[in-house]
């Protein structure tokens, strides 16, 4: 194959990633609208949009095996798209997680314990997920280690509000009075559930952070 032809392969390549990256971003976002508005049919529609997410990850599967397969390629081309493969697994697990979050907002039948600021904890997420495909778009690493360093407050945050969530369970006086004290554990336990999602998000957003490190610089740092 000729070079040029082979380098455009290389940046479709990146355009594709940088496209399931949006896809993913958006779906994440309508888990949250789901959530906050315990839209049951909105819920519907990001478990449904998975199977598209799904596919595209498959096809980006196969091109970067054929890249590497057919193109042999060394040094820098082969991080770059090692890191793409690694980085579309990170983002199809995310896309899990807003399925998840989906899933949640159609069993929500009410809001229980506001004080816990899940959207909040969100969007910290989303904008994590965004600076590590930053960093991996415009190779900066500087991005790759401030998504690191915001990982430590949306851990800080997750391990609060769980507290919180069970600190006010067991302090709870009316929950003894509840006529439905199934329905509000399983409403709490979606709560936890959902707080244990948003920071598995962002761990798989240090994940791509890492690979994008360690494509632009050939350094592991943030890998372990």
């Amino acid at each position: 194959m000729p070079r040029e032809q082979y380098q455009t392969k290389l940046e479709g390549l990146r355009d594709d990633v940088l496209y399931m990256s949006e896809l993913v971003a958006e779906r994440l976002r309508m888990g949250l609208d789901a959530l906050e508005r315990q839209d049951a049919e909105l819920g519907d529609e990001v478990i449904t949009g998975d199977a598209e997410i799904n596919d595209l990850y498959l096809e980006l599967e196969g091109k970067c095996t054929d890249l590497i397969a057919l193109q042999q390629p060394v040094a820098g081309d082969l991080r770059f798209i090692a890191a793409s493969f690694k980085i579309i697994t990170d983002l199809e697990r995310i896309a899990d997680l807003a399925t998840n979050l989906g899933g949640y907002a159609k069993r929500a039948d009410r809001e229980v314990f506001p004080d816990v600021d899940v959207q909040r904890i969100g969007d910290d997420t989303l904008a994590m997920l965004d600076d590590a495909m930053a960093a991996y778009a415009e190779s900066d690493p500087e991005r790759c280690f401030a998504v690191a360093e915001a990982d430590d407050e949306v851990d800080a945050a997750c391990e609060a509000a769980s507290d919180l969530v069970v600190r006010d369970l067991i302090e709870r006086d009316e929950l003894r009075d509840d006529e439905d004290v199934e329905g509000t554990m399983q409403n709490v336990s979606r709560l936890l559930l959902t707080i244990r999602d948003l920071e598995r998000v962002g761990d798989h957003a240090v994940n791509i952070a890492a690979r994008s490190l360690y494509m632009i610089e050939n350094d592991d740092e943030l890998l372990y």
